[in-house]
């Protein structure tokens, strides 16, 4: 049976609306999902699709990058579509999964970053090993599909009405821009659900080529890290990377390639491990804190335009962030401290931004940068509802 006769049936989208919930998840997301299966809005794009009909083409967009201001090319599907194809990459990726060997960690069932890094620092003698880490620049979009439809085809062999209609989609040049038809040479299309599944075969045999080693490597879509006990060692496993890259049409992003002798420990999927202790890495603490400085540069602004007090700036700004970082009782959301709070070792970096938290409060409460922010204290911060993340941290672990 084809996967496309699976998407109609009923049955399927319950057990994947049961494997959305059991994720957590944006709630809107979820109840978005429930409604769209309770009324079948799956069933005419799925007719169509059996019917063979043109699938609409997808509209490009430009997305900023987190906490930079560069942006992103990323394809989007019409709405129902779109869902369908969630539908379609949660079937792909199960009855696929037996191809990837363990070390690709990216979009797997049982597989996720918090456990790709537990393997990791977890591996005897990891920290005295050199380390070599990088990304693969512009991943999905820069994928020569002349290069990938043969992989696709042999992969779906078993599938060909399958692999009729993601071929077609993959060969479709054209996409909407601003309303307009255009063609270009849009690789996997980053932003359609569809392309994890391509970006974890595109390359398969780079991590084929290191699972039968000794040799530590990992890969999560185009992050890739691994370890040799000597930095000539490690140069030359990277220059066997860039080389493979290359052969595939890749380049690596040169300002995210990194060789680091064991002191300094390694950096990898937003955590660092160094000298046996896990922590945020350093890239993630600098996003929170830009964060906290244009929010509160912007809640400054709210409060002069508004004629308010600074209780209500610093009340607002505490509010957005207790949300954002910490988990209240009933949400099913995944904040950023369920997702540090089980890893880290460490609150060397929690207190770095709760001093930083603290500092934009005192701002926003007093006006002041100086010293007279502490005319601020603690206890007065606190007791607009600030909750402080090592006292968090620790509260959880007990």
């Amino acid at each position: 049976m084809s996967l496309l006769d699976l998407l109609s049936v009923r049955e399927e989208w319950e057990r994947y609306y049961a494997y959305k919930a059991s994720l957590g998840g944006p709630s809107g997301r979820l109840e978005e999902l429930r409604a769209f299966i309770d009324k079948e809005e799956y069933l005419p794009v799925c007719a169509g699709i059996m019917a063979g009909e043109p699938f609409p083409l997808p509209r490009k967009a430009a997305i900023s990058k987190r906490s930079t201001q560069k942006k992103r090319t990323v394809y989007v599907y019409p709405r129902a579509h779109t869902m369908v194809l969630k539908l379609l990459t949660y079937l792909l990726l199960r009855r696929y999964d037996h191809l990837f060997p363990e070390n690709l960690h990216s979009f797997r069932p049982g597989h996720s970053a918090q456990q790709a890094f537990r393997a990791l620092s977890g591996r005897p003698g990891i920290g005295a090993l050199w380390s070599y880490k990088t990304d693969v620049s512009n991943y999905f979009n820069s994928i020569d599909i002349d290069a990938f439809y043969p992989l696709l085809a042999r992969t779906l062999s078993d599938d060909p009405a399958l692999l009729g209609f993601l071929g077609g989609l993959l060969r479709e040049p054209r996409v909407l821009d601003g309303g307009e038809r255009i063609t270009e040479q849009k690789g996997i299309m980053a932003g359609t659900p569809q392309a994890c599944f391509y970006a974890n075969l595109y390359l398969r045999d780079l991590d084929l080529k290191f699972a039968g080693t000794d040799i530590p490597y990992a890969r999560y879509s185009d992050d890739i890290i691994l370890f040799a006990p000597s930095r000539g060692e490690t140069e030359e496993l990277a220059r066997e990377v860039r080389a493979h890259l290359a052969g595939k049409g890749l380049k690596v992003n040169p300002d995210k390639e990194v060789l680091a002798p064991p002191q300094e420990g390694f950096v990898f999927l937003g955590y660092r491990y160094r000298e046996g202790e896990v922590d945020i890495a350093p890239a993630s603490v600098r996003k929170i804190m830009g964060k906290m400085r244009r929010k509160t540069r912007a809640l400054e602004r709210w409060r002069k335009r508004n004629g308010l007090e600074g209780r209500h700036a610093a009340t607002a700004f505490i509010r957005v962030f207790n949300r954002k970082l910490l988990e209240n009782a009933g949400e099913r959301d995944l904040t950023w401290s369920r997702w540090y709070f089980p890893m880290i070792t460490t609150d060397e970096s929690l207190r770095r931004i709760d001093h930083y938290a603290q500092d934009c409060i005192r701002y926003l409460l007093t006006g002041k940068r100086t010293k007279g922010r502490f005319d601020a204290r603690y206890a007065d911060i606190r007791a607009l509802g600030y909750r402080s993340l090592v006292h968090e941290y620790y509260a959880e672990a007990e």
